[in-house]
């Protein structure tokens, strides 16, 4: 019997743009309104089924490691070191706050310092909302970045399987690339 591999992911973005209420709502499948900010990091395994893009085999089925990392600038210091061994990263913003959208080249250049080549998925967060950020800026971003690009609401949960199918997909791919860590 073949054992289902381990890929460790990382779900980046600014404090309170719902990087946590996305992974449990993922993990749980339940939406927790109130929740106290992330400290440092904190991590979750799930397994999830691979697409099988030709439809001819069957499903493929992996375990993720995804690891919550604290948004808040004093918790840096502590996030680089748990980006090592990530296979892909979500970068998460919040359709709420440009400014939000604005950070994810800060986020990707952070985790890229540990991880060159570490692919991404761009992630508009809590559509369920009024936005303040279009759609096609988040797309535009993802573009910019070379990233597929999913709009998520922890909330409805809607986007948030093919999120984290996302994830897994380019953790697989990732797999067949070493990456630096240096």
């Amino acid at each position: 019997m073949n054992e289902i591999p381990l890929l460790k992911v990382v779900v980046v973005g600014d404090g309170a743009v719902g990087k946590t209420t996305l992974i449990r709502r993922y993990c749980e499948g339940k939406f927790h309104a109130s929740r106290v900010a992330t400290i440092g990091v904190d991590f979750y395994t799930q397994q999830v089924q691979l697409p099988d893009p030709a439809g001819v085999h069957t499903q493929r089925a992996v375990r993720l490691s995804i690891w919550d990392m604290a948004g808040q600038a004093q918790f840096e210091v502590v996030r680089t070191g748990f980006y090592r061994g990530s296979r892909a990263a979500a970068l998460v913003y919040d359709v709420t706050s440009m400014s939000s959208l604005g950070n994810l080249k800060r986020w990707r250049d952070e985790v890229l310092q540990v991880l060159q080549g570490q692919p991404f998925v761009v992630v508009g967060n809590k559509v369920d909302l009024e936005r303040t950020v279009s759609s096609e800026l988040g797309r535009m971003a993802a573009a910019y970045f070379e990233a597929p690009y999913v709009e998520t609401s922890a909330l409805t949960g809607e986007g948030v399987v093919e999120l984290f199918e996302t994830l897994a997909v380019l953790a697989v791919r990732g797999t067949s690339h070493p990456q630096s860590d240096h």
